[in-house]
């Protein structure tokens, strides 16, 4: 195991579409490892195979409810939606609100090849969804929100403060 250099925005692999994972085997374990070693020695609370290089389609999680292997994931069904700021490994020092759904399932492989279904809400919602885009070549400033989107979420949110 072993921890890897993250690549930074600007390395055109950022904006590669990911293959998917075909051999469920020693070399994918190791990347599995490797990926999770590299994300908590970063800090994240989330990283995609291509963040370090790797064009396959391979997320690891972990935002306190405990570690995930997400391999050839899809979101499923999408419910409600959040406006939250989001940062990245890959963009260092860079943030901005986005738009994301509320909730979120997805169907995904685990190490093994086999089939699991995840649902997530908040912060492991947003999450899927950012982990995800990376693997479709997206950032999350490519999903940051609007101003008029961002205006819109306060006021509806003030609207329910004043309604309790």
């Amino acid at each position: 195991m072993g921890i890897r250099k993250i690549v930074t925005r600007g390395d055109d692999v950022l904006r590669k579409k990911s293959r998917p994972v075909e051999n469920f085997n020693k070399k994918l374990w190791n990347l599995l490892d490797d990926m999770k070693d590299t994300m908590y020695s970063a800090d994240g609370v989330g990283l995609a195979a291509v963040q370090v290089g790797i064009l396959r389609r391979v997320v690891v999680i972990d935002v306190g409810e405990g570690y995930m292997e997400l391999v050839n994931p899809e979101i499923i069904s999408m419910e409600g939606e959040q406006f939250e700021a989001e940062g990245c490994l890959s963009c260092p020092g860079e943030s901005a609100v986005t738009k994301r759904p509320f909730t979120v399932r997805v169907k995904a492989q685990d190490r093994n090849g086999n089939w699991h279904i995840y649902k997530g809400s908040g912060l492991k919602a947003r999450c899927f969804c950012h982990e995800i885009d990376h693997l479709d070549g997206f950032l999350f400033t490519d999903r940051a929100a609007s101003d008029e989107e961002k205006l819109k979420a306060f006021e509806d949110k003030k609207k329910l403060e004043d309604n309790d």
